[in-house]
């Protein structure tokens, strides 16, 4: 018959199992961002889920079994205040899953356990890029990259406060799914943060722009000596190192790579955002004339 396979049992005593699991809420309150494997983020998220529900309900039972579950007494007001009223609004769903590949060693799905609308919310970052990319990908159909280097990108608020308007089927500027994720990530979050994405967006764009400018500048001083003083750039290739995490132009790479740092300079391979044809950042004549 079957019988105890309701949850999983983590190889643990259900006393230690349920220890775990509220040391990982705990710390998913404290700190808002955990990484873990992803069957324990799934069955922490669940006990999170129902203990942001009780910091909605207010009352004084609740609070004693929410202070009773944490194992830091001090976090239990901040479930009850800044929590709870931060998904005032929300009906559900306040902790988002991100998967992270595997760990190396024993090859565990591991997973990045994250509350909704944190300040380091991971989809509202990840947002604003695709905002950023698309944005510039419209504006180099008809305009000049030379332009655009010099003046940027304007309205980008404008054109999200626009795109959240849209319904899914109607013609924007972003993508279907770039706007669905745009009102998404707004939906229950307040007014300023349509201001934050839109700084978020333009500061990738101008990141985006000066890419070609410092691969220019690299491939003009590629023949000069290395010990010259008006050399104030980069004097190598191997100077243009990519830090792990780091989005370039032109980068094929999927979001796991980037995030596993799987960006950084290999000898004798060639740099793959040179090949990208999105945006236009290619060997061109226009990208020449920088």
């Amino acid at each position: 018959m079957k019988h105890g396979i309701a949850f999983r049992k983590f190889s643990r005593t259900s006393s230690h199992r349920m220890l775990m699991l509220r040391n990982l809420v705990t710390s998913l309150i404290e700190h808002e961002q955990i990484k873990t494997t992803l069957p324990k983020a799934r069955d922490t998220a669940r006990l999170a889920e129902k203990l942001i529900t009780m910091g909605k309900k207010g009352d004084l039972p609740a609070y004693r079994r929410a202070n009773g579950f944490l194992l830091r007494p001090k976090l239990t007001p901040k479930v009850f205040t800044e929590l709870a009223k931060r998904y005032a609004e929300r009906p559900g769903g306040y902790t988002r899953i991100h998967k992270f590949g595997s760990r190396p060693g024993d090859n565990a799905p591991t997973a990045i356990l994250e509350l909704v609308d944190n300040p380091r919310d991971l989809k509202f970052e990840v947002t604003a890029r695709a905002v950023g990319w698309e944005l510039l990908e419209s504006k180099l159909k008809t305009e000049e990259p030379s332009k655009l280097v010099k003046h940027g990108v304007h309205n980008v608020e404008t054109t999200l406060a626009q795109e959240k308007q849209l319904d899914a089927k109607a013609t924007g500027v972003l993508r279907p799914m770039t706007r669905w994720n745009v009102q998404k990530v707004l939906k229950f979050r307040p007014d300023a943060s349509l201001r934050d994405l839109g700084k978020k967006a333009g500061t990738h764009i101008d990141t985006l722009l000066a890419k070609p400018l410092a691969v220019k500048l690299l491939r003009e001083n590629a023949g000069k000596g290395k010990d010259e003083p008006e050399q104030q750039y980069f004097r190598d290739i191997k100077d243009l190192k990519v830090k792990a995490g780091e989005a370039v132009p032109g980068s094929s790479g999927s979001a796991l790579r980037l995030a596993q740092g799987a960006l950084g300079w290999t000898p004798g391979r060639r740099l793959r955002w040179f090949e990208r044809r999105k945006l236009g950042v290619d060997r061109s004549i226009t990208w020449e004339q920088l």
